[in-house]
């Protein structure tokens, strides 16, 4: 039976779960392998060497070593890798804070990382068998991939890795709770043998993703991430739930026609990352050049982050445009004011959204509320908050669902308040 039609079959079996949820060392010095290749018979040698992959010796056990070098041109998707650059730069020169900054590094700082495991679980059951890498340097990206053909080659694989790896910052997509966790618990494993790991910066693109689209689309994962939004497109890709099964069939026979194709999967989606953090990039740098929903969510970010500045630009940009995202930075700036004490501002954008027949009822009710508020601790006018009070009230009689209780207390302390008021005067 073909690998082909063994695939087909693995398909059948696996058509549910399917839906389920490079550095370099300093310029010229090579990785050094501690003995030749041509002391030990390795399978497929010829096919290896064909794809890119050279084998690489460390205490008696080998791994390959998988290195593209692509330029800066390079399209993928929306960007050349080579914008990576450009958005660098712009971090280094914007004047605000964000959890996205990299300021202060250089593109060669940014390790884009990315693994394959045996399963989609954690514990030490879990192996990985192919570290994948990329760094954008000044003239060319590099992407490595470190491939596991035995599990006894698990030391190696970690020695060569750790000994590599010279980086400030990970970006991955999920790294925090999968990649990474599984690479800390595999080393834990083998760690009297192998280098210690080094502490380090972490991107989680996913955590980024789900900021800026989370309302737009049902599911973020990268596959769906790249073809919605990054216009990358896949042709013949394995996919990645699969990729346990195929490590297993080449354990098996040491055909690694199959792994090639696991490892192109792995390739894109390593450079998908550097698009990704590209575009994540610009949309936070140059917030008005995106859609409305990505605008809005950019001037929530930041202001989840406490720039307010930042925050406030955008939800300005979004006033002065029709949609639904208009009132709702009239409502998030209202209550950005309300913080700073610049009530007559505030009170403004309150009035217009009371006023909007457009909004739904509650958000009228929330702005009647805080105009009610505002006049009766502020400018001591019981009248108008009463009004005011009346009006949310008269609303949420129109909503089955809106708990109108504490409008009708807010209601009744006015009312007496009036009465004496109007006693006194």
């Amino acid at each position: 039976m073909s690998l082909k039609q063994k695939l087909n079959r693995m398909k059948k079996h696996l058509g549910s779960e399917s839906n389920e949820n490079v550095t370099e060392k300093p310029e010229g010095v090579k990785l050094q392998s501690e003995r030749s290749s041509d002391k030990v018979d390795i399978p497929f040698l010829e096919e290896w060497t064909a794809f890119d992959a050279k084998p690489y010796f460390f205490d008696g056990e080998y791994i390959f070593i998988r290195e593209k070098i692509f330029s800066l041109s390079t399209n993928h998707g929306l960007y050349p890798l080579g914008d990576l650059q450009k958005v660098v730069m712009g971090w280094n020169q914007s004047s605000f804070e964000h959890p996205l900054s990299v300021a202060g590094f250089e593109s060669k700082d940014l390790f884009f990382f990315d693994t394959e495991t045996t399963g989609l679980g954690g514990g030490t059951g879990n192996t990985i068998f192919l570290l994948g890498y990329a760094r954008v340097f000044n003239d060319k990206v590099i992407l490595r991939q470190l491939f596991l053909p035995s599990p006894a080659s698990e030391v190696a694989l970690y020695h060569y890795f750790l000994q590599e790896v010279d980086y400030t910052t990970l970006v991955t997509y999920n790294g925090k709770a999968f990649d990474w966790p599984q690479v800390k618990t595999r080393h834990t494993m083998i760690r009297d043998e192998v280098p210690k790991l080094p502490k380090f910066g972490h991107f989680d693109l996913l955590h980024a993703s789900r900021r800026l689209w989370k309302k737009e689309y049902d599911s973020l994962k990268l596959s769906l991430v790249e073809k919605q939004i990054l216009n990358i497109t896949r042709d013949g890709d394995i996919p990645g739930y699969m990729a346990p099964m195929i490590y297993f069939h080449y354990l098996e026979d040491q055909n690694p026609e199959g792994v090639f194709g696991i490892m192109k999967h792995n390739e894109t989606d390593i450079l998908t990352l550097i698009t990704l953090f590209t575009h994540i990039s610009n949309k936070l740098l140059k917030a008005e050049q995106g859609s409305q929903t990505e605008q809005f969510e950019v001037a929530r970010w930041y202001a989840s982050v406490g720039e307010k500045d930042a925050a406030t630009k955008q939800y300005e940009q979004i006033l002065h445009k029709k949609g639904t995202y208009s009132w709702a930075a009239k409502k998030a700036l209202a209550e950005f004011y309300k913080k700073e004490k610049k009530l007559k501002e505030a009170i403004k954008l309150w009035l217009e959204l009371q006023d909007d027949e457009q909004l739904p009822l509650d958000e009228r009710i929330h702005a009647a509320i805080e105009l009610a508020k505002y006049y009766e601790h502020k400018e001591k006018v019981i009248g108008k908050a009463l009004t005011f009070t009346k009006q949310a009230l008269s609303w949420a009689n129109q909503l089955a669902y809106y708990k109108e209780d504490l409008i009708r207390k807010r209601l009744n302390r006015l009312e007496i308040k009036n009465i004496k008021y109007t006693d006194i005067s």
